[in-house]
Parts: structure tokens; C-alpha cells; sequence
């Protein structure tokens, strides 16, 4: 395969994850227009995001388990497919009811989207590029973060079933053009597939969604013991040793905790939780703005632009660079980032200009451990048949840490009724976070035993 055709299937990839990341921040602008429409509370509005996150979650190792066996074009187009099917739904419902159904579909879809096209790039490109490739990918999240809001804004003049249907001339293009384009993969194999891990996995991440969403953070330790809360937390963490028990013993687990055999992966994995409790740094600092700074609300929202355009410039840096030095320094040097980001943030914060720079810092930090370089680790140790499922791992594991770092954060900031000293405070328990995070990337392997690995895993 030359240049060219590994080009077109990267841009492909490249629009198919940008449509399931810009979805995200672009539902925001709209939430207040989707109440009004509907008719609905605070607490059930909030729904459109947890139920998007919670299939998120289950499609996430299911359908990358389902590209290993079948092959990645087919289950590409199906995740691309079943986003644009939510999107109708959305956008022409008539109950909130068939509203959420369209979104649990549409996290399902894009669930899929995303270790798919990281597993694609694994199978397309040698060893030595694949990082310039990920690290393209990887800007998406920036990028999607800076236009998701404009876009929405704009969109919603027209109604906000726009938002919604934007998507479906996409998805159809996305779909007709990867039959030219992504190269056609024949079944590796095909075992019986995991339905005991499916479903055990299932009601764990439900119970854990719910179980969080219920929080509220103003009253979070009272909240804590509703009935609608620390059931539902306990349910999830009583499942996590039995999930692991009938995925050790499953000949084809959905979850393939086989790979955590592996010390690398184990880091990984550890870190992945990390990046994503990091992730809920960014979801509250328009609010530390208005506290901190004393900005409109409007105003505050601008303050997430240094750091989200720092994310979508420096990816694809960070992808050269990890071609060039290998994860362990790229990862090393941008969690050392992040540290001082987080760190000045919580001590400068009340000074404008420090404020828009530590965000600068934070976002160079932050691409370096949820864009491209887990990703690459995971291509580095899974072998050709477990890529998507190895992907899969990072997303899941960083999909529980915003979870989990959502509602930790928010109870700390309430703790201290919203004040200057609860964000300071949130702010030093994530820096912390990240030292943990900067402590794990020592123990990774350096460039020349990761190439190593990419070569031995690809010749089997």
C-alpha cells in the first residue's frame, strides 16, 4: 500500500471519529432549547450526555471485538451507520423518551468509531508512522472542542434538530466512499462469542452511570447515601471482580484482559484512567473563570479556547514526535506539562493572563495522554488480532475516569460551597493525578524496545 492510499483511508478515519467527537461538545449550545422543546427538569436534561456516555462504554469493547473477529471495514461502516440511525431519531423525536433512545444509539455507534479507525491505522501504516498518523487523529479532540460550540451556535438559529441532522448527509458520505477506500478485511476467526461478559459488562457500566449521574455535587456527601446512588456505585464495584472472573475464563472474552498480562499495557491502562479523570479539568474551568476572574458566564466560556487550540495544533506534532522518541519520553515530557499547568493554574488562577497561560500549558500537557500516544502504545502490544479490542481498553478505562473524576471533583468544589478555595483545591487533587500519571511513564519501554515489539507483533 503507497502513500496515497494510506492518505485517503487516514482522512476517511480522520472525518469518521471528527463526527462522532464534534457531537459531543456541539449537543451543549442546545441543551437549553431541548428543555424548553420537551418541557423537561435540570436533572433529566442531563440525561442527553450520561445515556450518550453510558452506551459509549458498552459499544466501545463490543464493537472493537466484533472488528477483530469480522474484520474492520464491515464493523466501520455499521458504527458509522447506527450513529446516523441515532441522529434521525434524535432529530425527529416527539418524547424525550425517543430522544434518549436516539442518543443511546448514537454513543453506541461512536463507541465503535473510534478503536476501529486507531486499530485501521495499525493495520495500514509500518511502525515508524504510525504515530504522525495518530497524532492526526488525536487532534480531533481539540479541534471538536473549539468548533463543536460555534457550530452548535450557529445551527441552533435554525432549530435544534439541526444539530442532529447535520450528521446524516456525513454518515451517508462516510459510508458509500469506505467500500472504495478502507481496504476489506476476511475473517480471522470467529469463536463463540462472549455473551456471559456482554451482559455482566453491561450492567456493570449502567449501574456506574447511573450510579454517578445521580450525585449532585452541591450536596455531595449527603447525596451519597440516596438510594438512587451508593446501590447502584456498590452494584458496579461488587461486578468489576466478577466481570474479571468470566472474561479470564471465556475463550474469546469481549474484554480481553489477557493483554493485562502485559506490564506495558498495564501502565497503559493505569494511565488511561488518569488521562480521562484529567479530561474534567477542562469541563470546569469555564466555572473556576467566573469564580476566580469574575467573568460573565458568556465570557467564561471563552477561556477553554487556549487550551483546546493548543490541543488541535500540537497533535500532530506530538505524532511526529512520538515516531521520532517513542511514547515513554512524549508521554514523560507532556505529563511533566501538565503537572506545572494544573499546579499554576491552582495557585495563579485569580491573575487573567496567567490564567489563559496555564491553559496553554495544560493543553500540551493533555494531548500527550489522551491523544495519540496510548493509542500507540496499545498498537505496540497487541497482536494484529486483538488491536481494536486493545484500543477499546484505553477508551472504556477513560471513559470510568471522567465518570469517577466528574463527580469527585464537583463534590470537592461544592465541599467548599463553590468558593476560590474548592477550585484551588479540585485543581491540586487532579495535579496530583497527573504526578501519578508522570510516576507510571518511567516504568514504559523506551523507542528502540517498542519497535522492537511493533516489528515482532507484526510479523505474527
Amino acid at each position: 500500500m503507497d502513500n496515497k492510499q494510506r492518505n485517503r483511508i487516514l482522512a476517511l478515519l480522520f472525518i469518521g471519529v471528527f463526527m462522532g467527537a464534534l457531537d459531543i461538545g456541539i449537543v451543549g449550545p442546545a441543551l437549553p432549547a431541548i428543555k424548553s422543546f420537551f418541557a423537561v427538569n435540570e436533572r433529566i436534561v442531563s440525561w442527553i450526555f450520561a445515556i450518550y456516555i453510558l452506551f459509549f462504554m458498552i459499544g466501545t469493547p463490543l464493537m472493537a471485538k466484533l472488528s477483530d473477529m469480522y474484520g474492520r471495514r464491515t464493523i466501520y461502516v455499521i458504527d458509522i451507520l447506527l450513529f446516523a440511525i441515532g441522529s434521525i431519531i434524535t432529530a425527529f423525536s416527539f418524547s424525550f423518551e425517543m430522544l434518549l433512545l436516539g442518543r443511546a444509539i448514537q454513543g453506541f455507534g461512536a463507541g465503535g468509531i473510534f478503536p476501529v479507525a486507531s486499530a485501521f491505522i495499525g493495520d495500514t501504516f509500518p511502525p515508524e508512522k504510525r504515530g504522525s498518523a495518530l497524532g492526526i487523529i488525536g487532534s480531533v479532540f481539540g479541534l471538536s472542542a473549539v468548533f463543536g460550540p460555534i457550530l452548535g451556535g450557529l445551527l441552533l438559529s435554525y432549530g435544534w434538530q439541526w444539530l442532529f441532522i447535520i450528521n446524516i448527509p456525513i454518515a451517508m458520505v462516510i459510508i458509500a466512499t469506505s467500500f472504495y477506500i478502507l481496504p476489506k478485511t476476511k475473517r480471522k476467526w470467529v469463536s463463540d462469542f462472549d455473551w456471559y461478559g456482554t451482559i455482566v459488562l453491561g450492567i456493570l457500566v449502567t449501574a456506574l452511570a447511573f450510579g454517578v449521574n445521580q450525585i449532585d455535587t452541591n450536596h455531595f456527601t449527603e447525596s451519597l447515601k440516596s438510594l438512587y446512588v451508593w446501590p447502584f456505585l456498590l452494584t458496579a464495584a461488587a461486578l468489576l471482580p466478577v466481570l474479571w472472573k468470566v472474561e479470564k475464563h471465556a475463550e474469546d472474552p469481549v474484554v480481553q484482559i489477557n493483554l493485562l498480562k502485559n506490564r506495558e499495557v498495564k501502565i497503559a491502562t493505569g494511565i488511561s484512567i488518569g488521562s480521562g479523570l484529567s479530561q474534567v479539568a477542562i469541563v470546569f474551568l469555564p466555572s473556576f473563570a467566573v469564580t476566580a476572574l469574575a467573568l460573565s458566564t458568556s465570557t467564561a466560556s471563552l477561556m477553554v479556547l487556549p487550551l483546546v487550540l493548543a490541543m488541535a495544533i500540537s497533535a500532530p506534532l506530538v505524532g511526529r514526535l512520538l515516531d521520532k522518541w517513542g511514547s515513554k519520553r512524549v508521554m514523560f515530557t507532556g505529563s511533566l506539562i501538565l503537572v506545572a499547568g494544573l499546579f499554576i493554574l491552582s495557585f495563579f488562577a485569580y491573575s487573567f493572563y496567567i490564567f489563559i497561560l496555564s491553559g496553554i500549558i495544560m493543553g500540551l500537557g493533555l494531548i500527550t495522554i489522551i491523544g495519540a500516544p496510548l493509542r500507540y502504545i496499545m498498537l505496540s502490544e497487541s497482536p494484529p488480532q486483538y488491536r481494536a479490542s486493545g484500543q477499546a481498553l484505553i477508551n472504556i478505562n477513560a471513559s470510568a475516569g471522567q465518570l469517577i473524576g466528574g463527580a469527585l471533583v464537583g463534590g470537592i468544589i461544592a465541599s467548599k460551597g463553590g468558593s476560590y478555595a474548592g477550585y484551588e483545591l479540585a485543581y491540586i487533587v487532579v495535579g496530583i493525578a497527573a504526578v501519578a500519571m508522570l510516576i507510571l511513564t518511567f516504568g514504559l519501554k523506551n523507542r528502540y524496545e517498542q519497535l522492537k515489539t511493533m516489528k515482532g507483533n507484526s510479523k505474527n
